[in-house]
């Protein structure tokens, strides 16, 4: 048995249930895992209130850090004892032991903690594909990143600081400009205080962003547009805030011929290659300590649904992860 968060029906925090669930032995190319840490996402909001549709009922969670139980049959190179952690669509992941398809698992190498592996699968490879796929930054770059104290944005910042590019980001406080700062932004604003399409052009002096890495979606939009250069690029991959709504593709040519995407991970790292060099490319730069993954806040698992008020609430910054 294990005990797990299960959602029966969409709703608020409150349908954040804690439930005794059979997890069953792990069938071929299979694996059971015991978690030691629990990240937290936008996402698993998004899944909870139906914006994102499940199956109910349903368990959320996406990225986790453990140890290997047991191995299914054809399985190899994982063994029981082995740390290992994973990013998945599928949810499953608040939960003290789950299953797991084994090729979704990589290894965590020593020097990296459980709880730093579990914050960091989604957010780090999420800040991965934005900067080293979708557009490709380099030395001389200058970027703008919205929610800049947010788990993502954390992380990009130090590596695109790390890239050679000049970063600013958005935040909603002065502790979180603060915070931002710390990790790798050259320039926060507070965008609370201040409109932060005319700071950006203050900042560059009217030359703008090479590319704009959006998460807030609603509250943000068309506003990033402004904020690019021509032949710029706007990357929407979240909406805190509520989707961006409809708009006509002729406004990127009024806007300078800009490039729009909306791209997903899961896209990115479908193939066990792509996962691999994510995983390998993350690791990487935190045991370089290019990227520091700092453990804002932790919840218990039966306190899942504070978590997701706080995080809603945006009492949140950085890194969250619940302990089961």
């Amino acid at each position: 048995m294990a005990r797990a968060i299960r959602i029966h029906e969409n709703g608020g925090p409150e349908v954040l249930q804690l439930e005794e669930v059979e997890t069953g032995r792990p069938a071929a190319g299979e694996v059971l895992i015991e978690h030691r840490a629990i990240g937290l996402n936008f996402i698993e909001v998004y899944q909870r209130t139906g914006l994102y549709p499940t199956e109910k009922p349903f368990t959320p969670g996406s990225e986790a850090a453990g140890v290997v139980l047991e191995a299914g049959e054809g399985v190899e190179g994982l063994r029981p004892g082995d740390r290992v952690a994973y990013c998945v669509n599928g949810g499953g992941g608040y939960a003290d032991k789950r299953l797991i398809a084994a090729d979704r698992l990589v290894r965590v190498p020593e020097g990296i903690s459980d709880e730093q592996a579990a914050g960091m699968m989604l957010k780090g490879m999420t800040a991965w594909y934005l900067l080293r796929r979708t557009y490709k930054v380099k030395a001389g770059d200058t970027i703008l990143c919205h929610a800049a104290a947010g788990g993502v944005g954390l992380i990009l910042g130090q590596w695109a600081k790390h890239l050679g590019a000049t970063v600013i980001g958005t935040a909603g406080s002065a502790e979180k400009v603060d915070l931002a700062r710390a990790h790798g932004f050259d320039h926060v604003i507070e965008y609370t205080k201040e409109d932060f399409t005319t700071a950006v052009r203050d900042l560059t002096e009217g030359r703008m962003c090479d590319v704009v890495y959006d998460s807030v979606g609603m509250d943000t939009f068309p506003g990033s547009l402004d904020c690019l250069r021509p032949l710029g690029m706007f990357v929407s991959f979240g909406q805190s805030s509520g989707v961006v709504p409809p708009f006509s593709i002729n406004l990127l040519a009024q806007k300078g011929s800009l490039f729009a995407t909306r791209p997903t991970l899961f896209s990115y790292i479908a193939a066990r290659e792509d996962l691999e060099q994510a995983a390998e490319d993350l690791f990487a730069v935190v045991k370089a300590g290019a990227v520091k993954i700092v453990i804002n806040q932790r919840y218990a698992l039966a306190e899942t649904g504070r978590a997701h008020e706080d995080l809603e609430a945006r009492r949140t910054a950085g890194t969250t992860v619940i302990i089961p």
